[in-house]
């Protein structure tokens, strides 16, 4: 006979009801313990890195130089995917449609994530409803360059030309609505100078014609305007970053050379789709971070004429809100529209 029924009904009932208790009170336990994380094994699979630059440019080829590191540390492949097409508004678009597990990540610039929602009267997504900034990657100083027939050698004589011919200096940039057309009517509106813009298919166009003599003047980026700077084709006047750039040193910024406060520069980063959870983000950020800061990678990257610009998800997204403000105010200023 079992014990528990020789002991007597009494002592099985008061047995059972501690039993029923222990049981409800591990439920309860179990139930305020937390859930095992559903991020924990993250990544699990290959991760999608949708890239709205044409293969070969600058932006795709950063985020190619991090992929290697990206691979060892994640251990699983981050797929690069090029989706170019209307100012980055194509690849960005795919990226805020899908699921936000961190598996499907979209490399932006400042027309798409900051400028684009002012150009465009209709825009695919949200730029802050419907991404999470992950990592900035890079920075991309612009120069303002001259033919050397140009009758200016520094910034502000530049300035004075334009003053004195108001609407007779052209100046070429990479297209409309690119950060190097903004960087254009930044400059027109603190110098206070009217000049005709003439948008180029990309920056190396509008760098050949300052080189042949068809324009004046172009604001283009370093990749297609060094050398011709360093074989004296090309005047450099002005960088347009905040700090001057490690391969023109002698180059003054264009603050420092007569508009004090000016400051434009390109950049891109990564972002997921908005809810993407905040432990695969700090993931994320923490090996973008890590691949930014090796010193050979730093070194490839401002070989390309960009510069390293590691941050927290957090800073990121502070600036791509100040870079809106910003922009706002200058599309607005200069009545630029795209269809």
């Amino acid at each position: 006979m079992p014990a528990s029924i020789a002991r007597g009904p009494g002592v099985l009932r008061r047995q059972l009801m501690l039993t029923a208790a222990c049981a409800l009170l591990g439920g309860a336990a179990l139930a305020q313990a937390p859930a095992p994380s559903a991020t924990g094994d993250f990544p699990n699979k290959p991760i999608r890195m949708v890239v709205t630059f044409p293969p070969g440019g600058s932006a795709d080829a950063v985020i190619r130089m991090l992929v290697p590191r990206l691979n060892e540390k994640l251990g699983q492949p981050v797929v690069v995917d090029n989706r170019p097409g209307a100012g980055g508004n194509v690849g960005l678009s795919l990226v805020a449609k899908a699921p936000a597990d961190g598996y499907t990540l979209g490399l932006g610039a400042a027309g798409a994530l900051a400028a684009n929602v002012n150009l465009y009267p209709q825009m695919p997504f949200d730029p802050v409803k419907d991404f999470k900034p992950v990592a900035m990657v890079a920075a991309t100083p612009f120069v303002i360059v001259g033919h050397p027939s140009t009758p200016a050698r520094t910034l502000r004589e530049l300035i004075a030309l334009a003053r004195a011919k108001p609407g007779m200096l052209s100046i070429g940039h990479g297209g409309n609505g690119t950060a190097m057309h903004l960087s254009a009517a930044l400059f027109a509106q603190m110098a206070d100078v009217k000049l005709v813009e003439v948008p180029y298919r990309g920056s190396g166009p509008a760098a050949l014609d300052a080189i042949a003599g068809q324009i004046p003047l172009a604001l283009v980026d370093l990749p297609a305007s060094l050398q011709q700077i360093k074989a004296g084709k090309l005047v450099a006047f002005a960088v347009t970053s905040a700090q001057r750039v490690p391969m023109l040193p002698d180059v003054p910024t264009v603050a420092e050379a007569g508009l004090p406060g000016y400051d434009s520069t390109g950049w891109f980063g990564v972002v997921a789709p908005a809810s993407t959870p905040a432990p695969i983000v700090t993931r994320l950020n923490a090996e973008i971070n890590a691949a930014l800061g090796d010193e050979q990678i730093k070194a490839s990257i401002r070989n390309l004429g960009a510069e390293p610009a590691p941050a927290s998800s957090e800073a990121f997204e502070a600036y791509i809100q100040s870079e809106t403000k910003k922009w706002a105010k200058v599309i607005q200023a200069a009545h630029i529209r795209l269809d």
